[in-house]
């Protein structure tokens, strides 16, 4: 192996499992005491007497929405891993974009006996910034919610207020304690948390992400559109995901909304600052010479000779010819003489 194409590191391996890996255990546990626990108490928020933003019809369970949470989280986080996985390898296999690759990455030496290609470590680590950005993103989504605690629009169907001693001849009065509700306390619990939306979040997360990645990294330069149709055919999954969750009175247009620039924010910060836009992180750019066109015409149009140009190059061709031939007989004639 070319000695130009590796770089020897003794600690690659050490800050990897001691601090990468560490960290993104510390991010997955995060999220599940945020998901599966009742660590973080949720804010409870008042409400006013008979809002109709908030009376909507209950939509029912999650389950039965058009787009399930567990379809859609597994489909969050295959798909783009995928990808990605395929991607590279299929880069790595066919030999310009192998050789284009190995020149961004070097092949990493650690001590006498390991060596890290440039597949895996690209693998891994886009991979691995992957899923950390997920997992961030819940952990966002999840903050925000208990922080806001902010109501569905479904929240008095489900909530059922006694509003037994509630002075609510009005429907402006504002009821400040939110402890009145008579409904089934986990779905009342559920609808307090709807700010911002987290399938709305995660969706387009993982949109933008594999967004990235495509742009950046697959070259297919037979076709001009395929890339262009795939991205936007990702981009508008996620947008209907979340105008999914507001068809369905599971959430505000806010929440929708919220969501989007959340998990686009991160994924764009991700790919753009973390990743450095999927490239290697050894490669150098090279200078390409420019072409100076400033003498060169806008715009040009076929020459065509006009019948007195070409007169007059056959004359001068004549004379050429004559004056030729008197030279040559004048010194033919000064040689006869001359002998």
């Amino acid at each position: 192996m070319a000695s130009d194409n590796t770089h020897r590191s003794y600690s690659i391996i050490p800050c990897f499992i001691f601090v990468e890996l560490v960290i993104m255990a510390g991010t997955v546990l995060l999220a599940y005491y945020f998901e599966c626990t009742d660590t973080f108490g949720i804010h409870i928020q008042g409400f006013f007497c008979n809002d109709a933003d908030l009376m909507k019809p209950y939509p029912g369970a999650e389950e039965s929405s058009f787009v399930p949470p567990l379809i859609l989280y597994c489909v969050v986080a295959a798909a783009p891993t995928a990808i990605i996985f395929v991607g590279e390898i299929s880069m790595y296999i066919m030999k310009p974009t192998r050789e284009a690759l190995i020149a961004q990455e070097k092949t990493i030496v650690t001590g006498e006996c390991c060596y890290l290609n440039p597949l895996i470590r690209r693998i891994i680590r886009f991979i691995g910034v992957f899923a950390f950005g997920l997992f961030a993103t819940d952990i966002f989504v999840n903050a925000g919610q208990v922080a806001t605690g902010n109501l569905a629009p479904y929240f008095l169907s489900v909530c059922k207020p006694n509003y037994t001693g509630m002075d609510c001849h009005f429907n402006y009065q504002f009821i400040a304690n939110g402890n009145i509700c008579t409904g089934n306390q986990v779905v009342v619990e559920r609808a307090r948390r709807s700010f911002p939306s987290k399938d709305a979040s995660l969706s387009v997360y993982s949109a933008v992400y594999v967004t990235m990645y495509i742009t950046s990294t697959i070259k297919t330069k037979s076709s001009r559109l395929a890339k262009p149709v795939l991205c936007l055919g990702i981009l508008c999954a996620a947008f209907l995901t979340g105008l999914n969750r507001v068809s369905e009175y599971r959430n505000h247009c806010s929440d929708v909304i919220a969501g989007f620039i959340l998990g686009s924010s991160i994924a764009l910060f991700l790919g753009i600052c973390v990743v450095n836009n999927f490239k290697g992180t050894h490669s150098t750019p090279t200078k390409q010479k420019q072409e100076d066109y400033r003498g060169l015409p806008l715009m040009t149009f076929p020459r065509v000779e006009s019948p007195l140009e070409t007169l007059s190059a056959q004359v001068l061709s004549s004379s050429a010819s004559h004056q030729y031939f008197w030279s040559a007989e004048g010194s033919m004639k000064c040689s006869k003489i001359s002998w």
